[in-house]
């Protein structure tokens, strides 16, 4: 039974556009490809509303995508959570996973971070020296 409380709990989609940064497009897709870990509300006139654990879970999975998640590996991950306790190793398997693949970007982006800084000395000496000889030059 809805009661004024829980009425008071329930947030339009664009408040929880807001919330997540999720475009309101964003939040349909997500609805439509099952990766919310329980039903989206609606109003006896068809509008959807939220919880706060459902703009919990989407903060979640705004930071599994940004990290690069798949959403076969996100819309699997709310399957497991969905279906309830007794899969807590598949999920952990599954966080696992995309946190080695994280980890792996760090480590790619850190060293593409410390071959920058390193060229970049080498054309501030030569700029400081006030010579750009040594530096590339496709006419020389």
């Amino acid at each position: 039974m809805e009661t004024a409380e829980t009425r008071a709990e329930q947030l339009s989609i664009g408040e929880v556009a807001e919330r997540t940064g999720l475009s309101v497009h964003a939040l349909r897709f997500y609805e439509r490809e099952g990766l919310l870990v329980g039903p989206v509300q609606r109003t006896a006139g068809g509008r959807r509303r939220y919880t706060p654990v459902d703009v919990d879970w989407l903060l979640i999975c705004v930071k599994l995508r940004e990290s690069g998640m798949p959403l076969a590996d996100l819309k699997h991950f709310a399957e497991l959570v969905r279906l309830g306790p007794g899969n807590e190793a598949d999920r952990l398997r599954l966080l696992d996973a995309h946190q080695q693949r994280v980890e792996a970007q760090i480590q790619a982006l850190e060293e593409c971070r410390t071959l920058i800084a390193w060229k970049a000395g080498v054309y501030a000496e030569h700029l400081a020296r006030g010579e750009a000889g040594g530096l590339w030059d496709p006419t020389g």
